[in-house]
């Protein structure tokens, strides 16, 4: 009753019955275009979010936060660096490292990356001790020379628990006869897998006592491996401790030592954004021809309206209240659906799977079971906020069409 008369007015075009029943099937399609394209872009964006965020888990379940390497050689106090790190609040673990380059040599030879470490330590920096297929961390004994495989590594090797491996760095001892690269025979005592290819298919894990005779550094260690409890502010946390230390040290993070593969990622994500748009941009086509079909229809009801003293102004806000449901409610509808499908898609592809019985995602090849989604409000919003200004601009021309009427020649055959 009190509502301003071109809102009244384009409500009561929505729920009146038309006459041309064309117009109410493409108002429909207007509708259902907006409502599959809004499911589909908030559904890839929740795939790609999901699958992001699984990489980005499994990155951090072998490598460290944040990483304070000795500067120009090995860090000698790095009892102080430990200490220094806890006494932050917001690191919740600190563990020494000796990390090197070798070759490991089994049945088979393989190149990869030997990481000294302390087992007690190492747990509060890494999910090495929960990832152990075979044996355990704590088999790593100072002096017993045993080394932890991923077990794609192993495989590569070709060795098994209990066989024995030798171990090449890429360190050399001058001798009478020349150079020659350090090595020992390491016994392996267990395997892992951390479910990150790069670190199941080249990391080693021994004993810090070992690394550092077999790499003769006596008491020093390539670095401090640090955990955070919140890792997006590893960057801030890795500044404030090179500060803090007494000594020389070179402070860096997960997000600056693998800035090239996460801004990929988001341009990816960025890129099928872009591209998955277009969908609800045709759908917004849909509804202007929807519209302007709607206004030739109206043509005589717009020119008694104006006869009746409506301005071009509420003859055009008319319209624009039409075009702004359709698009409000295919919005809604969409969001609906997206949220649903984007959070329920794995067991979806599992219901698929199982009725095909085949396997979309084989765990060999993408090292990923399922298809893991993440929907963040931010992302539903920013779909539900694009979508809806697109179905307004959509109104504009068909409602502009309509308020340049004239009515008498709209009623001259009437």
């Amino acid at each position: 009753m009190f509502q301003p008369l071109p809102l009244a007015i384009g409500l009561r075009y929505l729920r009146a019955r038309r006459r041309d029943r064309r117009i109410s099937f493409t108002s429909a399609a207007s509708i259902l275009g907006i409502v599959v394209g809004v499911v589909a872009l908030i559904t890839v964006i929740a795939v790609m979010s999901g699958f992001q965020r699984e990489i980005r888990d499994r990155l951090l379940g072998s490598v460290a936060h944040v990483t304070v390497a000795g500067y120009g050689g090995p860090l000698e106090d790095w009892s102080t660096v430990v200490e220094v790190a806890r006494e932050d609040a917001r690191v919740v673990g600190a563990a020494p490292y000796v990390q090197r380059e070798g070759l490991l040599s089994g049945a088979r030879t393989s190149a990869g990356l030997v990481m000294g470490v302390r087992p007690d330590q190492e747990r509060g920096v890494s999910e090495l001790a929960t990832r152990m297929r075979s044996g355990s961390i704590d088999d790593l004994v100072d002096g017993g020379f045993g080394i932890l495989l991923g077990d794609q590594l192993a495989i590569a090797l070709g060795v098994r628990v209990g066989d024995r491996i030798n171990v090449t760095l890429n360190e050399f001892t001058s001798t009478p006869i020349g150079a020659i690269p350090r090595s020992k025979r390491f016994t392996v005592v267990g395997t892992f897998s951390m479910g990150e290819h790069t670190a199941d298919s080249s990391f080693a894990f021994i004993a810090l006592g070992d690394a550092q005779r077999l790499l003769r550094m006596g008491e020093g260690v390539s670095g401090v491996r640090i955990k955070v409890a919140d890792l997006w502010t590893a960057g801030t946390v890795a500044d404030d401790l090179a500060t803090r230390i007494p000594v020389p040290v070179i402070a860096s993070d997960w997000m600056r030592d693998n800035r090239n593969f996460f801004s990929a990622l988001a341009l990816e994500r960025t890129v099928m954004f872009l591209l998955l748009s277009l969908v609800v941009t045709i759908a917004s086509f849909n509804l202007v021809s929807s519209l302007v079909m709607l206004v030739q229809e109206k043509q005589a009801d717009i020119a008694i309206l104006r006869t009746l003293g409506l301005t071009p102004r509420q003859v055009m806000g008319v319209f624009i209240v039409q075009g702004s449901v359709i698009g409000f409610v295919g919005t809604a509808l969409g969001v609906i659906g997206g949220v649903l499908l984007g959070t329920n898609l794995g067991a979806v592809v599992r219901w698929v799977e199982g009725l095909l019985g085949v396997t979309l995602m084989p765990p060999d090849v993408y090292y990923i079971t399922g298809v893991p989604t993440a929907v963040y409000p931010g992302d539903v919003a920013a779909v539900a906020g694009m979508t809806l200004l697109l179905s307004f601009l959509a109104t504009l021309y068909p409602a502009w069409r309509a308020s340049r009427t004239d009515p008498a020649t709209a009623l001259r055959y009437e």
